[in-house]
């Protein structure tokens, strides 16, 4: 009824999106991202569905992240249930949009372990929170290492990585979206 289980996940809208707000030719985005120009048209125009490792190249070359590709794809919805059995069964690390849409919030669930060695950094401010195992952060040329049910709060534009420290990881990244321009508060008098 409410649920967009059964709505396949275009991406290629949000992917052209993204790279004309950008000015960029899908030559430019196949020179960054390594994949070819016509692999490229094809994922714009729902051709081609990109593997995790393509979209993720791909997000690299448009400077946004694959969460926040995906989290466009789906047109706006007022109320969106995203059901726990819409996780996928296999153990390998993973991520999947807990939010649909082009929100002014995303939130994403990361299980298992990620490329601990890809720095992230996103524009605007974002909370991780630990729901199983353990993680450990580098921010601001610190070690942060979190349990189940910590939380760390980063400023928008802090470069960051993490790690899962022990299997089965489960974090939750919730961000405000790319798309928005967040204001910092001025100083006070």
């Amino acid at each position: 009824m409410g649920d967009h289980k059964d709505q396949h996940l275009r991406v290629g809208a949000a992917v052209r999106r993204r790279r004309r707000a950008l000015e960029l030719t899908l030559a430019v985005v196949s020179e960054r991202s390594g994949l070819s120009v016509p692999f490229l048209s094809q994922i714009e125009n729902d051709r081609a569905r990109p593997s995790r490792s393509s979209l993720e190249k791909v997000a690299d070359a448009l400077r946004t992240t694959a969460v926040e590709l995906l989290a466009a794809a789906d047109p706006a919805c007022s109320v969106d249930v995203v059901r726990a059995e819409d996780r996928d069964p296999e153990p390998a690390p993973k991520v999947r949009s807990l939010v649909r849409g082009h929100h002014q919030m995303h939130a994403s669930e990361f299980t298992g372990d990620h490329d601990a060695g890809r720095e992230l950094q996103y524009r605007n401010d974002q909370l991780m929170f630990v729901t199983e195992g353990a993680v450990e952060i580098e921010a601001e040329g610190r070690a942060y290492r979190l349990g189940c049910g910590d939380t760390l709060y980063l400023t928008g534009g802090v470069r960051h990585r993490w790690r899962a420290t022990v299997p089965e990881t489960r974090l939750i990244v919730v961000a405000v979206a790319e798309h928005i321009e967040a204001v910092r508060d001025g100083p006070r008098r």
